[in-house]
């Protein structure tokens, strides 16, 4: 039963991670995430049933559409596997109503972090189709669990600090630091980690992101003046902070 039980849930996350795809390729465009068909990028032919079933499409296609042979990206099967194995991770093995609605909870926030991953890399857009849902989630999660100054405080010093930062560089330096995105996704996030560790975010996810900007420029896979997407680096800071709280709380004694 136990065996049947993560087998179930794996599935069901592969599944999720399938529909992950879709709301990854098609919210930044604006298009249905529901009935629209799917479709080769390339060639546009409409996919059968059978050419959609995660990762095993993929690997019985040898990674090629079934009518044109374009390569399809590893992308796809990469996030149903992280999805998958993610739902896998996180749903209990006896649960408990209270057990179940915990992991629901955290496994519907890591799959609006994936989403906003790879939107980000791809347009450099964190969507507030996004935040709201995460917002929503954290708000709920906070009022039930945090002193409200906890929450309230966290919010406030992961938006205002962040947007006070941006307007002081923007009138020193004429640029902007951070998009509306990257701050919003701030102060949604200082509604779970609280003041303490949404400033820990905005300081690890600099360091992150500033040296994953200088690694690629001296690999000359960017240049300077090319925008690096600072929401992944928000994102993985926020996944080690969240779902790793023990190591978090290690690096956090070492910083503090």
């Amino acid at each position: 039963m136990e065996l049947f039980y993560s087998v179930f849930v794996f599935i069901f996350g592969l599944l999720i991670g399938s529909f992950l795809n879709v709301v990854i390729l098609r919210l930044p465009k604006n298009e249905d995430l529901v009935f629209k068909r799917s479709h080769c990028p390339q060639c546009k032919n409409q996919l059968k049933w059978y050419h959609n079933i995660p990762v095993v499409s993929f690997v019985l296609l040898r990674g090629k559409c079934a009518f044109c042979h374009e390569r399809i990206s590893w992308r796809y099967p990469l996030i149903e596997l992280l999805t998958g194995l993610t739902a896998f991770w996180l749903f209990p093995n006896d649960p408990s109503y209270e057990a179940i609605g915990m992991a629901a909870f955290y496994f519907f926030v890591a799959c609006i972090f994936i989403c906003h991953f790879f939107i980000d890399l791809d347009h450099q857009l964190l969507l507030d189709k996004l935040n709201i849902y995460l917002a929503i989630s954290f708000f709920s999660f906070a009022v039930l669990h945090f002193h409200w100054s906890y929450w309230a405080i966290g919010s406030a010093l992961g938006f205002f600090g962040t947007l006070g930062v941006t307007w002081l560089f923007y009138k020193l330096r004429g640029q902007v630091g951070l998009g509306g995105g990257d701050i919003k996704l701030f102060g949604i996030l200082g509604l779970y980690l609280g003041p303490t560790g949404i400033m820990m975010n905005i300081f690890l996810s600099c360091l992150l992101g500033a040296s994953v900007g200088i690694i690629l420029i001296v690999l000359g896979k960017m240049t300077k003046e090319k925008p690096l997407a600072f929401g992944p680096s928000i994102i993985l800071v926020a996944c080690f902070q969240i779902y790793f709280p023990d190591y978090y709380a290690k690096v956090l004694q070492w910083f503090l």
